[in-house]
């Protein structure tokens, strides 16, 4: 058995899973449990369906063809198939991406698809889609002095005093080849995310150990003709829409029916906490000129 803590939940696991840190074998149950074992292809019961899923009650089915199929139940559990031929490694990247998203939609958790990174007890996080550079820019920052928090999945919480932070998750950065190597990142390099993609996991340089505050929330957005770099805040309403959409998954989210816990969340999250729109020029040569246009701006919430 593997045990890990992800995105602030004790997990154990019958399989590995390369880019999560291994952690000693913890006293008590285990929060959520993965295990290998039969799926069946389909849920007896009705509920609702798709070309590749199937929700029912607590259960949700995921076809990944090729891959395996995965049930993820209660947000306690998930149980993987592998297909002939799959093997455990390519389906691990699916364990820790899709299936535990929405493992924690199930559990009610408010996931944003970003990336975070923490210094002086303060986080921010970066949102936005697949392939927007979240996890590149995150590197950036961690290798100017902040510590990595999270990574693709951002757990956001309320700590004791009702403030929200974000919960340390134990995976690593996900970067494209050419990413590590304009970040000069090679001795750092793990194994592949798949082996049929050129994109690795990657040491962070440092990891926070303590859930820090949430200063703010940065969305990419790529500059052009008519948009100049710069940082832009987003008024109240706008910025419930902007964590809306930034939501790991908001169409899973829908469909397992937190919608009303999320509301309130989020509205709690932002009586605290600003949204911002982050303009920037999309390359390398810029990368820089970025983060240090992020790093000031954060000084500016945090002084």
């Amino acid at each position: 058995m593997h045990h890990y803590r992800i995105s602030g939940l004790n997990v154990a696991s019958e399989i590995a899973l390369p880019g999560a840190k291994r952690r000693p074998a913890q006293t008590g149950r285990a929060e959520v449990r993965i295990r290998l074992a039969a799926v069946p292809r389909a849920l007896s019961t009705g509920g609702m369906s798709g070309p590749d899923w199937q929700m029912a009650g607590e259960s949700f089915l995921l076809r990944v063809p090729k891959v395996a199929r995965f049930l993820v139940r209660g947000g306690r559990e998930i149980t993987v198939n592998l297909e002939p031929g799959a093997t455990r490694h390519d389906a691990s990247a699916f364990v820790l991406g899709t299936a535990f998203g929405i493992l924690l939609h199930q559990r009610g958790a408010l996931v944003l698809h970003a990336s975070a990174v923490a210094r002086n007890e303060n986080a921010i996080a970066i949102c936005g889609p697949s392939g927007a550079g979240k996890s590149t820019l995150a590197a950036a920052l961690c290798q100017r002095g902040c510590a990595f928090v999270a990574d693709d999945l951002a757990v956001v919480g309320l700590d004791g005093g009702r403030q929200p932070v974000v919960l340390p998750d134990g995976r690593q950065l996900k970067l494209w080849s050419k990413a590590i190597g304009q970040l000069d990142l090679e001795d750092r390099k793990g194994d592949a995310v798949r082996v049929t993609l050129d994109k690795f996991h990657v040491a962070p340089d440092g990891n926070a150990t303590a859930a820090p505050r949430l200063a703010a929330v940065y969305v990419l957005r790529e500059a052009g003709p008519t948009l100049n770099d710069g940082i832009e805040g987003l008024a109240l309403p706008d910025a419930m829409r902007a964590l809306d959409h930034q939501a790991y998954g908001p169409g899973l989210r829908a469909m397992i029916g937190r919608k009303a816990d999320l509301l309130a969340q989020s509205a709690a999250v932002l009586s605290h906490t600003k949204v911002f729109l982050l303009t920037r020029t999309r390359s390398f040569e810029h990368l820089a000129d970025t983060t240090a246009r992020v790093l000031a701006h954060w000084d500016s919430l945090t002084r």
